[in-house]
């Protein structure tokens, strides 16, 4: 079997960690099976980067940045083999370049494009045990990127997609995928399996242990994920193909998302076009809308409601004030002081009342809904951010998850 292992910063936090990994990789060859690691830099090693680029520069060079933070990965990817070959493995480090990551030109924020996997092949066939440096690449000029945030994981996904390899262990901190946060709700549980659609929609409404990216590249080239901690030998949680679950839950998990600022714009005139250049202008401006509720009003206006990532509510407002200033929208206010809880779960697809259920059980909670969004495997509501834990634990009660 081929497997690819991925360990985060974490992980590989010191020299004892990364022994630990190197024990554990090791563990994972003597079983049998043909192995490539990927590994972040070790944890602060990039923040530290950072500030020795910041001391030179403010706003240094993204392709000088891509240089500089791609050598964190790469001290990991070196001592994890020197590790390796000390203990009596047949070891070789690889830079993202060596391992055939081709990228497109965006510096800081690249995106794998391609992966030539004929080098990592040929020392597989050797029997060797490859430490790629994640989180890196190289564009068509030659030119080192870096993925941006989570790139490691990308990397692994798609060196494992490239290798065809049997399955893509995640190592973190954290054992796997839980029905919610365990810090809320002490009686959530650890979810054995969950489809990468439902991992999509937790990963994009506040939970942390995987981002959308990797996930979306696992589910487009079909690669079985297992997301486990690197500090335990406790199973983790395999995300998979929709098929490969047998019992599909009604409920998977409750997501909650602290980073929401709800936008109120009153008096928008009602013209057709008008929220097309609203929503246009907030997409040149980046920023990232979610929830979006439309009402007319009684004298040829409209209320137009949406909420955004509180990191991006400045750049929001500035785009209003456009608006307002020419007279195409009489007022507007802002609440940051709200939460986004999710209920998720790919049962909802064949079974009715799932919604009714998370609307009752805010109702009992005495907890107003702002504003609701759904899908096919999605219920999100937006409430007062004072509510969020209690309705995370009461939806996590109320579909019995702990079971």
């Amino acid at each position: 079997m081929l497997v690819v292992q991925k360990f985060g910063g974490t992980s590989v936090g010191d020299l004892d960690r990364i022994q630990n990994v190197a024990n554990r990789v090791a563990k994972t060859k003597d079983e049998g099976n043909d192995v490539v690691v990927v590994v972040s830099a070790m944890s602060g090693e990039t923040n530290k980067l950072v500030e020795y680029a910041e001391h030179f520069s403010k706003n240094p060079a993204r392709a000088e940045m891509d240089m500089l933070l791609s050598s964190g990965e790469r001290v990991t990817a070196s001592l994890l083999s020197i590790a390796l070959q000390e203990m009596g493995y047949d070891s070789v480090a690889m830079t993202g370049r060596k391992a055939g990551i081709r990228t497109n030109k965006l510096h800081t924020k690249a995106r794998i494009e391609d992966i030539n996997p004929d080098t990592m092949q040929s020392y597989i066939k050797e029997g060797k045990i490859i430490v790629v440096a994640g989180f890196q690449g190289v564009n068509e000029n030659g030119d080192v990127t870096t993925l941006g945030r989570g790139g490691s994981d990308l990397s692994a996904v798609a060196i494992a997609g490239a290798l065809k390899a049997d399955l893509c262990e995640i190592y973190t901190d954290v054992t796997g995928i839980y029905t919610t946060d365990p810090r809320i709700e002490p009686k959530a549980k650890k979810l054995e399996r969950i489809s990468y659609d439902e991992m999509l929609e937790l990963a994009s409404l506040g939970a942390k242990v995987l981002q959308n990216r990797s996930v979306e590249m696992a589910k487009k080239l079909n690669v079985n994920l297992v997301t486990r901690s690197s500090f335990s030998d406790e199973e983790g949680t395999l995300i998979t193909k929709e098929e490969n679950i047998m019992e599909e839950p009604l409920v998977s998990g409750i997501a909650l998302d602290r980073n929401q600022a709800r936008i109120s714009l009153a008096g928008v005139k009602d013209r057709p076009g008008i929220a097309s250049e609203i929503f246009n202008k907030l997409a040149v401006a980046e920023v990232n809308v979610d929830m979006i509720i439309q009402n007319k009003a009684v004298d040829d206006t409209t209320n137009i409601d949406f909420t955004v990532p509180v990191s991006d509510l400045n750049d929001a407002k500035a785009v209003v004030d456009t608006f307002i200033e020419n007279g195409e929208i009489k007022s507007d206010s802002y609440n940051d002081d709200i939460c986004k809880v999710s209920v998720v779960g790919i049962g909802m697809k064949s079974h009715a009342g799932v919604a009714a259920t998370a609307f009752s059980t805010m109702a009992q909670n005495n907890i107003n809904i702002n504003m609701i969004s759904t899908s096919e495997i999605k219920v999100s509501m937006v409430i007062d951010e004072k509510y969020a834990e209690l309705a995370v634990r009461s939806l996590h009660d109320a579909y019995e998850l702990e079971k």
